[in-house]
């Protein structure tokens, strides 16, 4: 059975996460697949954000878009409520460590004045690489407890699958979503495109009638992975997840020894803030390791 590597973020613990040199690095390092995040700004442009509002942890301020911008500073504002102008002033090329427990600022290597990528820009630079070996999992950023914050899940789901088709990647991309509405209408307009149901402990009251078999509710959202967080990963769930006929990809998982413990139970993929331990994990368990993308060459005239 092949296991993957899903690099989360590209590779949050080593490079600032969701951007063009981060995902560059983590693809010259060796993947199976790119998990990054998207959301919609107020020009409905798609953007690599894991947060619905502006990050104080891994953004910050350089200057207004413009010198009367009412907006201005931009940190703590809705994704919505920016547009893609205002989002690339931004400098989110260096980890701020706001929190003294943060394990991502001492490991993660700072790359000042990175600006906020498109998702079409990452579709571009993947296609540039010819990395065809490695899988786009892009991530729907929805809170159907937050409308305000969330853009309208049967819009939001259509403009990603246009952007992959429009870049040839639907067939070798994955769509993700914590809103398993997303996930249903994935399944309608992109019936040939794995679809990952993302489940944790905090957001279970997102999800009506959930019931005791999370793998079955996934399964009848419309997906074909459930990826569940690695607390609620156990032998019961695995067994569950075996009779839905789903796969399950496990995240957040950064110790080897955890790791291990998850390829045990039978999990077929495990994301990974740190994409180097687990290559030495999949060396020790001679599990096939995937290719690194070479790098691209700079051109001479």
């Amino acid at each position: 059975m092949r296991v993957e590597i899903h690099g989360h973020r590209g590779a949050r613990g080593l490079w600032p996460e969701n951007t063009l040199p981060g995902l560059i690095r983590t693809m010259e390092l060796g993947v199976h697949a790119l998990e990054l995040d998207v959301a919609l700004t107020a020009d409905r442009r798609l953007v690599l954000t894991h947060d619905l509002t502006v990050s104080s942890v891994t953004s910050a301020d350089t200057r207004p878009v413009r010198p009367d911008d009412p907006s201005f500073p931009y940190v703590g504002k809705p994704i919505n409520s920016l547009t893609l102008a205002q989002l690339r002033t931004l400098d989110v090329g260096v980890r701020l460590p706001r929190r003294p427990d943060d394990p991502f600022a001492p490991t993660q290597l700072p790359m000042p004045e990175t600006r906020m990528p498109t998702l079409g820009a990452v579709l571009g630079l993947v296609n540039a690489y010819e990395a065809d070996g490695v899988r786009l999992h892009v991530e729907l950023k929805s809170d159907p407890t937050r409308p305000e914050l969330t853009a309208d899940p049967e819009l939001f789901t259509g403009l990603v699958v246009e952007e992959l088709e429009r870049h040839g990647r639907l067939d070798n991309a994955a769509i993700l979503s914590f809103d398993w509405r997303i996930v249903g209408h994935a399944a309608a307009m992109a019936p040939g495109t794995p679809r990952f149901a993302l489940i944790e402990l905090d957001t279970l009251h997102w999800h009506d009638d959930l019931g005791a078999d999370i793998p079955a509710a996934a399964r009848d959202a419309g997906a074909t992975t459930l990826s569940p967080e690695h607390v609620m990963v156990d032998e019961p769930l695995m067994a569950q997840a075996a009779a839905a006929g789903l796969d399950v990809a496990v995240w957040t998982v950064n110790d080897p020894a955890l790791g291990a413990r998850m390829l045990d139970l039978g999990v077929t993929g495990i994301v990974t803030d740190y994409p180097d331990r687990m290559r030495d994990l999949w060396r020790d368990r001679g599990l096939p390791l995937p290719d690194p993308v070479t790098p691209l060459r700079p051109v001479t005239v």
